[in-house]
């Protein structure tokens, strides 16, 4: 038990290095996705996963070779090659008589699978099918969520928490409006799951704001949820748990309204107003009369001099 719990230190600077990448942070690096297949993918489920692998670039891995397991049944694989390479998001692709054209899309916590869905491919367009032109390698997409079913079902909800934490990429201190050339796009309706890619084309519109226009450039995917391995409340709940040094301090006597306005309140001493200083103007200027009665009534007369 003593050499188990033993902690091995690195020997030399580069393993000092590679642990330290991999220690816990207050912010997190981007989350890294690795896409497998397994044993018995077929065409259309190597190209669906080649064209993800583009789409995530430079934050995921394609395994080329084919790996014989089965997510729902056995999960020590994807454990074990998700601790070897770093990555928290996994796209496992698949194909049998029983379930064509399968993925599988899920997340770690703590290198242990968290959420995962099976996902089957009923029809696809590839890149390379789309002779459109395409947006460059690490390009931040905009997601967009169409349809009440991603509001109103519990597994369509986790779905598009997945989605998002696999396709939103680094996060960015401020945007430029060039920047923004991407659009994926998910409609959830009857049942089914549609994924649209689109490029974002900035026309002159005669004023400041261009004219935007949206042309498909692949992939496209419409989809079917299939079986689903969901975290218990709990589990989900710790995973969401964020370090008490990057949670906000409150802070006192503010306020803010629904438009987002910050209001501030202001704790001081009574002000007696009778001596504050106004503007000097004749209109304002006091009157013997009013001077005497502040005084505590009229002055004795001084005697005249003979």
């Amino acid at each position: 038990m003593e050499a188990l719990d033993r902690v091995v230190k690195p020997k030399t600077k580069r393993a000092k290095r590679f642990l330290e990448k991999r220690e816990p942070k207050l912010k997190e690096n981007t989350k890294n996705a690795m896409l497998i297949k397994g044993g018995n993918a077929n065409s259309t489920v190597t190209e669906v996963l080649k064209d993800i692998y583009a789409v995530k670039k430079p934050f995921a891995i394609l395994y080329k070779k084919k790996n014989i397991t089965r997510p729902f049944e056995d999960q020590t694989s994807l454990e074990f090659f998700s601790k070897k390479s770093d990555c928290s998001l996994f796209l496992f692709g698949s194909h049998n008589k029983k379930r064509p054209n399968n993925l599988v899309i899920g997340r770690m916590f703590d290198y242990h699978v968290l959420d995962m869905i099976e996902l089957g491919i009923e029809k696809f367009v590839s890149l390379k099918d789309v002779k459109n032109s395409k947006c460059p390698e690490g390009t931040k997409p905009m997601l967009i969520f169409a349809g009440d079913t991603f509001d109103v079902n519990e597994e369509y909800r986790r779905l598009k928490s997945l989605l998002i934490d696999f396709f939103r990429g680094p996060s960015v201190p401020s945007i430029r409006l060039a920047g923004l050339e991407c659009v994926l796009h998910f409609t959830a309706v009857d049942g089914k799951i549609y994924m649209r890619s689109y490029k974002v084309l900035l026309k002159k519109s005669g004023c400041k704001i261009p004219r935007i226009e949206l042309e498909e450039m692949g992939p496209s995917l419409d989809l079917v949820m299939r079986r689903t391995h969901l975290a218990s409340d709990d589990l989900y709940k710790l995973s969401l748990k964020q370090p008490k040094a990057l949670k906000p301090k409150k802070k006192k006597n503010i306020s803010h309204d629904v438009f987002g306005t910050t209001y501030g309140r202001i704790h001081m001493q009574k002000q007696d107003l009778s001596k504050l200083q106004t503007r000097k103007m004749k209109g304002l200027k006091k009157r013997p009369a009013e001077k005497s009665t502040e005084d505590g009534g009229s002055r004795p007369k001084k005697p005249k001099s003979a």
